[in-house]
């Protein structure tokens, strides 16, 4: 599925059951203006061999990695991703002692058909951004920050009794629910399945 765009970029708190570890969503707010996203994942493999051969083979998700390339990254946005502190003069400060909150993460990405596929990253921790600065030459050249994250899978179950770590859909596939789509951003995507 190639895309050609990449837009809406949204983060929402996670709150967890202090007994369980079941995350609650906050409702998502704008993160910032997004340039780039890349998830790279990372699987847990066994391969039984048997009778000289493999068997069996099981790969599951381990974990995975969110680099995010933003415009900015505001005061609001970097207190809650890295845990920085505004003080009492407006300054952002960042202390070695910094633990930003477990978010999800949400954006869309344009297809070349003209519709969008939509994400949301069910459980992100993300690391102090990095920044890129040059002097201006002969020419602009744009310096932009990057945050990165890593992925996990939350705690709380779905229908089926396992652990998300990413909802997908693609705008216009058959069986999609208009409400899905106009309502992506309004809240964290929860799984919901037929009963059986």
């Amino acid at each position: 599925m190639a895309t050609i765009g990449l837009d809406r970029l949204y983060y929402a708190p996670i709150t967890e059951s202090p007994t369980t570890g079941d995350e609650t969503y906050g409702t998502p707010v704008v993160l910032a203006k997004a340039i780039s996203a890349e998830l790279s994942v990372e699987l847990a493999e066994a391969i039984l061999y048997a009778d000289d051969g493999p068997s069996e083979v099981i790969k599951e998700f381990k974990g995975g990695k969110l680099a995010l390339g933003v415009d900015n990254i505001g005061k609001a946005a970097a207190e809650t991703l890295t845990g920085a502190t505004a003080d009492s003069k407006g300054v952002l400060v960042s202390t070695s002692e910094d633990s930003g909150q477990l978010v999800a993460i949400g954006f869309r990405a344009k297809k070349g058909n003209g519709k969008y596929r939509y994400f949301w990253l069910y459980k992100v921790k993300f690391s102090v951004p990095s920044d890129s600065l040059a002097t201006k030459g002969d020419s602009i050249t744009f310096q932009t920050p990057k945050i990165e994250g890593t992925v996990m899978r939350r705690n709380k179950l779905d229908g089926k009794g396992r652990h998300p770590w990413k909802a997908e859909v693609t705008e216009g596939e058959t069986g999609v629910v208009t409400t899905v789509i106009t309502s992506w951003f309004t809240t964290v995507y929860e799984p919901s399945y037929p009963a059986s």
